[in-house]
């Protein structure tokens, strides 16, 4: 039986879907707002638009979100990331009528905003976003529940304590570079969430993040991520995954919802759309990296799938200052 050569060093991170998918998309959890409570309160959000992460330091609070069907209860130490595209209310009780939270929000510049009586207070939480770039966003979000919800006693935990209680000194002190280092301690508290359901991925939409949890798929996508220039062939990672090609295909697009080809496809489309965006490598150069046969096959195959010639996405996003989301509705069904 034919086996795969030793793969060549790496650096590290090397062919980690994740790390390379938050890279991709420019992750970055951004903790905007801290809150108090106290007494009985409710205040309603709009849909974020974006991932929001909302940390619960001391107290107890309730979560509603449209469409979940039960209210969380979230306890001091607990976090949640809800996927951004619902309206939710937080509240001392679930019964009570909630009040809309954003102009009270816009009517203070203080960076903790306190809802019930003065010099009381029975709840503190940190709320934030995850920013994230054009070229990967729809990658990350499309792999996401509507809500996430790891409790104070998960594996995580500790890790997740010490960074939100860090976090909120820097906030509530307003130490020099407070607003950098908060960035970064938030960065990690949304990798310790994602760790957190990796071990709960069969209740994830299928996509990258249920198939990396897999443990029969993820060397397939490993390799992949390593080497994404590579004409894999379904043999090959079917061989990686000791699983038949009939047994590997059909449980690969279970879990990530394509067929790994078409997987692929879509990993090279995306990482032309970051190189076009922030770098200035050939489009010839950039086509022979990720894989293609000629300029001329790339270009076809991008244009297939973002309704654009690369150098005019390049233009475009150099222009308008942020890479254009594809306007195609090709699938990605094309070959790699």
């Amino acid at each position: 039986m034919d086996v795969l050569p030793p793969p060549a060093p790496r650096p590290p991170g090397w062919g980690d879907p994740i790390a390379e998918t938050l890279e991709l998309a420019g992750a970055r959890c951004v903790l905007t707002r801290g809150f108090t409570y106290a007494g009985r309160w409710a205040l309603a959000f709009p849909p974020p638009g974006r991932i929001k992460v909302h940390a619960v330091l001391e107290g107890t609070t309730w979560l509603v979100v449209d469409g979940v069907q039960e209210p969380q209860t979230l306890q001091a130490g607990d976090v949640v990331v809800l996927a951004g595209d619902r309206r939710y209310v937080l509240a001392s009780d679930p019964a009570v009528a909630p009040v809309e939270a954003l102009p009270l929000l816009k009517a203070t510049v203080e960076p903790f905003h306190h809802t019930g009586p003065p010099g009381v207070r029975d709840v503190t939480a940190l709320s934030g976003h995850v920013a994230l770039e054009a070229p990967g966003k729809d990658l990350l979000l499309g792999a996401l529940p509507p809500l996430m919800h790891m409790r104070a006693g998960s594996v995580e935990a500790p890790a997740v304590r010490w960074l939100l209680h860090e976090a909120f000194h820097e906030m509530r002190e307003d130490r020099p570079a407070a607003s950098f280092v908060a960035d970064h301690l938030a960065r990690l508290l949304f990798v310790h969430v994602l760790r957190t359901f990796l071990a709960e991925a069969d209740t994830f939409p299928a996509g990258w993040l249920r198939a990396l949890a897999d443990e029969q798929i993820a060397p397939a996508l490993r390799l992949m991520h390593g080497d994404p220039a590579r004409q894999w062939t379904l043999a090959e990672l079917a061989r990686a995954t000791a699983m038949s090609r009939t047994s590997f295909a059909d449980r690969f697009k279970a879990v990530a919802g394509v067929p790994p080809v078409t997987y692929l496809y879509n990993w090279r489309i995306r990482l032309a759309r970051r190189s076009l965006w922030r770098e200035d490598t050939p489009v010839a150069e950039l086509a022979s990296t990720l894989g293609y046969a000629s300029e001329s096959a790339f270009s076809n195959a991008f244009k297939r799938t973002t309704g654009m010639a690369p150098r005019h996405y390049r233009h475009s996003a150099r222009m308008a200052g942020t890479a254009p989301v594809p306007v195609a509705a090709s699938s990605g069904s094309g070959s790699p």
